[in-house]
């Protein structure tokens, strides 16, 4: 017997097969769950590492043992006339089918659901908490309309700051920016996202300099609470959105513990250089389509080569060629390997 023919006698294929379907599967619900939760990037990759090192053990399992009505045995104990290998294959084809059906109903909700506004609990339906912010995209007041990703970035990377102090409860990015461009005032916004205040702001960029403005406001009354601009260097930018974050903090009243004091710092680049080469390929990545994740890979891999020591870079190039592998042409398994 050929070891292809073996192979698929003892269904390796197929449980191959099932293995990554099912993998796939997992991968699309953490990507969605884990940005919707705010919970850190190296959680989604965690996940990739564990399903990519069960892949070949699982063929090997499949190889070495075989289900018999008696339990699982291995398959060199197992009488061939006994054997019931070919019911197992047809209950796999059955188990496949059913998990490409879920995969087919997952890619199809995903699709048009991703148009579709997400429902939000009003401040009639849940009490709001006090402590709590929304960050909105700042307005790109450049020149040039092209530096958007620079001002989209900057917001992002605020929140992902401010959700870091114990304490403060922060909107998700992906229900905050939906509020981008938006007409409603900020107390229609703070009620949708039922949060106590609100930090808006502009960013004027041009050469080496920015001027950044920023200001905290509070729903229930639309006062300000606090409002700062910056004129820096560019290459002071992980100055400002250090000090923006502290006085955040501080017009809260919020106590800034021991590890909320490394929370609000941020996670600096050597260079300028390398940052706004890092929010490029975030800009490309958050388009969700091949061309986006190409283009990504290609700022995040300038990024890595400018500062061999900015994780933040390397973390979004491994999620870049994850994408790849859904919308492009990357095997999943080439994916995983540069990922």
């Amino acid at each position: 017997m050929s070891f292809i023919k073996e192979l698929k006698r003892r269904n390796v294929f197929k449980v191959g097969i099932a293995y990554a379907v099912v993998a796939w599967l997992i991968l699309q619900v953490a990507d969605v769950m884990i940005d919707n939760i705010g919970a850190p990037d190296w959680l989604f990759r965690a996940i990739v590492l564990v399903l990519a090192l069960g892949f070949p053990l699982v063929l090997v399992f499949a190889w070495a043992f075989e289900l018999t009505p008696e339990g699982i045995k291995r398959e060199k104990d197992v009488d061939r006339s006994q054997s019931i290998a070919p019911q197992t294959g047809q209950k796999l084809n059955y188990a496949i089918m059913a998990v490409m059906a879920l995969a087919l109903g997952y890619f199809i909700w995903d699709k048009f659901s991703a148009s579709a506004p997400e429902p939000v609990a009003s401040a009639s339906d849940e009490q709001v908490i006090d402590k709590s912010i929304a960050v909105l995209p700042f307005v790109n007041m450049s020149a040039d309309e092209n530096n958007e990703y620079f001002s989209d970035g900057l917001s992002e990377e605020l929140l992902n700051l401010l959700a870091k102090v114990d304490g403060l409860k922060v909107a998700a990015r992906t229900s905050s920016f939906k509020f981008k461009n938006s007409d409603d005032d900020i107390a229609d916004i703070g009620q949708k996202l039922n949060v106590a205040t609100i930090l808006e702001g502009s960013v004027r960029k041009h050469g080496n300099q920015a001027r950044i403005t920023a200001q905290l406001i509070k729903v229930d009354d639309g006062f300000h609470l606090w409002s700062e601009t910056y004129d820096r260097n560019l290459d002071n930018i992980f100055q400002v959105q250090d000090e923006i974050a502290r006085a955040i903090v501080d017009a809260l009243k919020l106590p800034l513990l021991g590890q909320d004091e490394q929370a609000v710092a941020a996670s600096s680049a050597s260079s300028f250089e390398a940052y706004d080469l890092y929010l490029l390929g975030r800009h490309h990545y958050r388009q969700v389509n091949e061309q986006g994740f190409k283009k990504a890979v290609e700022y995040f891999t300038r990024a890595t080569d400018v500062d061999p020591d900015y994780a933040p870079a390397w973390s979004g190039l491994a999620d870049a060629y994850l994408g790849l592998s859904d919308y492009g042409d990357l095997a999943l398994s080439e994916s995983y390997a540069l990922a």
